[in-house]
């Protein structure tokens, strides 16, 4: 069962979920030590923001979990990657994966955003976790698919025993895309279902991107999915977003096994 996050991190958002023996939680851009434009929790080490004040905020995040965040390469791919211990050593290289699973207790599958979709999976049965960072190439292309694949498979579990939870992202009224991302999903854009990509000016469409998972995860079994109900780009003093100021920090993601 999760807990209400303390100190610094005490704005963290987490799933609405009853597992013993799961963690789970979401940071916001509150509570860091980070100065402007990354002010102020940043976690990303690859947006120009000063390592130390990176590294400070890490540490707190890792405060936060109790666990050893395992932070991933993002591609906007598909491949998962199985954590073990060896992934959270000192010194260990980073995976080039968008999404990881484990069954190893302490360790942190984590992954970051600043308008793409995290998602969060755990089995009921306690054995395993998961956690994927959606974004619309890689939510087309099948990450969520992997996931719920490799999470069951670790957990000997059918997908309805999962429970997926989805963090905060670009909202369905800022998320302004062309015709290759309705296509992307197999939708004519002369015809495209209103629910998911709302037409917008001449050759462009909203897209609702929490409503895309939900559509795919539904149709890979899913049946408990919660969150996504936050737009990164509406609320610049909680959430951090590429979109909104292209200089800016990352937020991230997280699930556990305790």
């Amino acid at each position: 069962m999760t807990t209400a996050p303390s100190g610094p991190l005490a704005d963290a958002l987490q799933p609405d979920w009853a597992l013993p023996g799961v963690g789970a939680l979401m940071s916001t851009r509150r509570g860091g030590v980070s100065r402007a434009p990354w002010d102020s929790l940043n976690l990303g080490i690859a947006v120009d923001d000063d390592p130390a004040a990176v590294a400070e905020n890490r540490a707190r995040f890792a405060r936060a979990t109790g666990a050893r965040p395992v932070f991933l390469k993002q591609v906007h791919g598909t491949r998962v990657l199985r954590l073990e211990p060896a992934h959270a050593a000192d010194g260990a290289p980073l995976e080039e994966a968008d999404a990881a699973v484990t069954t190893e207790r302490g360790l942190a599958c984590t992954v970051q955003v600043a308008d793409c979709l995290p998602v969060l999976f755990a089995a009921a049965n306690g054995r395993a976790v998961g956690a994927a960072h959606a974004g619309w190439r890689g939510l087309a292309g099948g990450v969520l698919d992997a996931t719920v694949a490799a999470v069951c498979e670790a957990a000997g579990c059918a997908p309805g025993e999962l429970m997926a939870w989805l963090g905060p992202c670009i909202g369905p009224d800022r998320f302004e895309v062309g015709a290759d991302v309705v296509q992307a999903f197999g939708e004519d854009p002369g015809s495209a279902d209103g629910r998911l990509f709302r037409p917008g000016v001449p050759g462009k469409w909203f897209a609702d991107l929490p409503a895309l998972a939900r559509r795919r995860l539904g149709g890979l079994g899913l049946r408990r999915i919660g969150g996504g109900t936050w737009c990164t780009v509406g609320d610049p003093d909680r959430f951090f977003s590429f979109r909104r100021d292209r200089v800016t920090g990352r937020m991230a993601g997280a699930v556990w096994l305790r």
